[in-house]
């Protein structure tokens, strides 16, 4: 790739870009950005002490390595400004464009991305990333390039944000690098930070590494000698060369498959570059007829491509002295790409002008995951829900390595154990809803089969078939498919609810009909609400569906309708009219609530139960109908668009010896004594408590308290809130509104 330890200059970005662009307009872009983002950053340092422009021009010179357009190299050099420089918007893109600012924001977005802790990143943040990088991969290929400069700086930083950026890099973005394709990004990110977050371990194994590199290099030296004088006899163009495994992925095999460090077979590993496919096909043909094959270890990546668009042939042979080595055999393009990925499909070329759109399209095409992972939250669009997304994308694209193909060639990666229901949801979710059998590799198998590498899978489907069976939520290993099943189910039963409220509804009408009661009169919208509050039922579908479903008679409704007798009805003039009466003088009628209101004093005053005012709140009277007067504060959402039926009233001066109940919402995280801290600041403020509830969200890391509290007015609340936000790990308390 380059020097990773010299530090770039402007100078060796032109180098680099000269050997690709000749351009002017292109090299003058390049070279403009430079300069805005040197006198932008200019007097800011980065932690080593080194001027912050170092930074960018490392970011730079790396994108031009990868022979990025003119426009990604800019906005790498540019990525920083608008963040860190405040620089203004509208004058940026004038300078270079609208599509190099949508590059910068982008970046920016994402690099704006925080821990909610060490062990666990926000998915809502992290599912910006892939919805970002689904509308334009240069963003994510700055991003990549920008996280790999930072983590070979790493050093400057303090231990606990080292080890917090390492768990990062290594969660996030060196999958992103592996699914792009970007094995030299990928590769350095898992090593730096496995240096960061187990040094131990790391330089145990560098040391075995080195160890045994004379021993290894000699005998790789040897086998390549071998191969090559066979490969010349058949006069094959070739090149070939040793390659050594990064640190990390010794460390993963040795953890995941149990092994010591002298079993992994693939530390002795070669590389042979020719010049077409059939070539790579007869080279193989002439390892296998001269060194024997281990059973079981062949992979062919060229007629089967991996998602991120690698092509190889593997093979491991074992030599006559019995060393044990990995081949891998692919094209001078296929080599490229292995390194590059998208980076390498995406090189510049000067004299062939492709827009932006048709790029994006391209990869979509060569990465078919990019294409399908939005698809795959939902047809209709991104699923909202970020856990559920980043779930799906962990499991069904980042730890998908089984391939099968449909009849006409579609390959399909899917996770491990996956079955023909899973193959069908990913073709499509009617596919999967229709399904009534599968055929693999042209025989009939029962839905359970587990797929393999290889297989070609057919669904047959029928417009008669009833739907998925719940017992397919026990076969599917995918997330997709499992989220297709329940909202089908989901959506099944509020169909069926949604019927049978409609049942019940009908069933109370012709009740009321055979005992010659007017339905009209008795089902009238008011009338109804009372009784389902009689009943203890949320709303009136849930009293209808109760009737519908048998667990409510409808003669118990009739009863309780019969014995609601309305009020006369006054229209909301008129309720006004009585309010602003002139007869009692203006006398200013005090309620129990402490709250006088100008007018009658036989109304009834009382505190509406949805915001809880107390005495030193701005509050307003609601007249309603059959219930006088209710107090709500003036910021009460429940009141906000109501003009015709709001009246003044005020709090009375004497209220020293009344109380009022508030309810309170904290929302902190999760420790231990927290509730008993919560309940002695209440005490010691003097407030008493009437309930509390105290859970652990399902996070497993915040948690949430609701209180209702007993103050004297709005300052001794004030009070209570402002010392309960001192609490250590509270991050919010607020009034509740309901």
């Amino acid at each position: 790739m380059e020097d990773k330890k010299t530090n770039k200059t402007f100078d060796d970005i032109m180098t680099e870009v000269k050997k690709y662009m000749v351009r002017e307009e292109n090299l003058q872009l390049i070279t403009k950005a430079y300069e805005y983002a040197n006198e932008k950053h200019k007097n800011q340092f980065r932690k080593s002490g080194e001027p912050y422009v170092v930074h960018v021009l490392n970011v730079g010179y790396i994108l031009a390595t990868l022979r990025s357009q003119p426009q990604t190299i800019a906005a790498g050099l540019l990525h920083d400004v608008i963040e860190d420089c405040d620089v203004d918007v509208e004058e940026f893109k004038q300078l270079f464009g609208e599509e190099i600012l949508t590059l910068v924001e982008g970046v920016t977005k994402i690099g704006n991305i925080k821990f909610k802790d060490e062990k666990e990143y926000q998915a809502e943040n992290h599912r910006k990333i892939f919805i970002a990088m689904a509308k334009d991969v240069r963003v994510i290929l700055i991003k990549l390039v920008d996280r790999l400069h930072n983590m070979r700086t790493l050093n400057f930083m303090p231990e606990e944000k080292q080890q917090r950026i390492a768990a990062e890099t290594l969660e996030v973005y060196a999958p992103i690098a592996h699914r792009l394709g970007i094995s030299e990004i990928k590769n350095e990110l898992e090593d730096l930070s496995f240096m960061y977050l187990n040094r131990e371990k790391y330089y145990e194994i560098a040391h075995l590494v080195q160890q045994r590199k004379a021993e290894r290099d000699s005998q790789v030296k040897e086998m390549i000698n071998e191969i090559s004088v066979l490969l010349n006899e058949h006069h094959i163009k070739f090149r070939i060369f040793g390659r050594s495994k990064h640190l990390y992925s010794i460390y993963k095999k040795m953890v995941n498959k149990g092994k010591r460090f002298e079993e992994i077979l693939d530390l002795l590993a070669i590389r042979i570059v020719c010049d077409s496919v059939p070539a790579c096909y007869e080279i193989l043909g002439y390892i296998h007829a001269t060194y024997r094959p281990i059973p079981g270890r062949f992979k062919d990546y060229i007629a089967m491509p991996k998602v991120n668009m690698y092509q190889s042939l593997h093979t491991t042979i074992v030599a006559d002295e019995g060393h044990i080595f990995e081949v891998q055999i692919r094209t001078e393009e296929m080599d490229e790409i292995a390194e590059q990925g998208i980076a390498a499909h995406w090189a510049y070329k000067e004299n062939i002008h492709i827009s932006q759109e048709k790029q994006q399209k391209e990869i979509e095409e060569r990465l078919t995951w990019l294409k399908e992972f939005s698809i795959m939250t939902g047809e209709d669009g991104v699923s909202d829900d970020a856990k559920e997304y980043m779930n799906l994308l962990q499991k069904d694209i980042f730890e998908a390595n089984v391939y099968v193909m449909s009849p006409k060639g579609r390959v399909i990666a899917l996770p491990n154990g996956s079955t023909p229901i899973d193959f069908a949801y990913r073709i499509h979710t009617e596919v999967g809803h229709k399904m009534v059998g599968a055929t693999v590799n042209g025989g009939i198998v029962p839905l359970n089969t587990v797929l393999k590498t290889g297989d070609v899978v057919s669904i047959r489907t029928s417009n008669q078939s009833p739907g998925p069976s719940e017992d397919w939520l026990k076969i599917v290993k995918s997330t997709h498919a499992r989220n297709k099943i329940r909202s089908f189910f989901q959506k099944q039963e509020s169909e069926k609810k949604s019927a049978d409220i409609e049942k019940g509804k009908e069933m109370l009408n012709e009740e009321l009909k055979k005992r010659n009661l007017d339905p009209s009169e008795y089902m009238e919208k008011n009338r109804i609400s009372n009784v389902v509050g009689q009943l203890t039922y949320p709303t009136a579908n849930d009293m209808y569906y109760a009737i519908a479903s048998k667990s409510l008679s409808c003669a118990t409704v009739i009863e309780k309708l019969m014995n609601h007798t309305p009020a006369k009805s006054l229209g909301n003039d008129d309720l006004v009219k009585m309010f602003n009466r002139q007869e009692n003088s203006r006398k200013r009628h005090t309620s129990k609530a402490g709250v006088s209101v100008s007018g009658i004093d036989t109304m009834k005053v009382s505190l509406a139960a949805c915001c809880n005012p107390v005495p030193g709140d701005d509050i307003v009277g609601y007249i309603t109908k059959g219930q006088g007067v209710k107090v709500h504060r003036k910021d009460c959402p429940n009141i906000m668009h109501e003009k015709s039926r709001l009246i003044e009233v005020h709090w009375d001066e004497n209220l020293e010896n009344r109380e009022y109940e508030v309810k309170l919402l904290i929302k902190s995280a999760d420790r231990s004594f927290l509730l008993s801290d919560i309940v002695t600041v209440v005490s010691q403020n003097k407030v008493g408590l009437s309930h509390v509830d105290s859970k652990v969200n399902d996070d497993k890391v915040t948690a949430t308290t609701k209180l209702n509290v007993i103050v004297k007015n709005a300052e001794h609340l004030r009070t209570l809130i402002a010392n309960l936000r001192k609490i250590n790990s509270v991050n919010s308390v607020e009034r509740v509104i309901q």
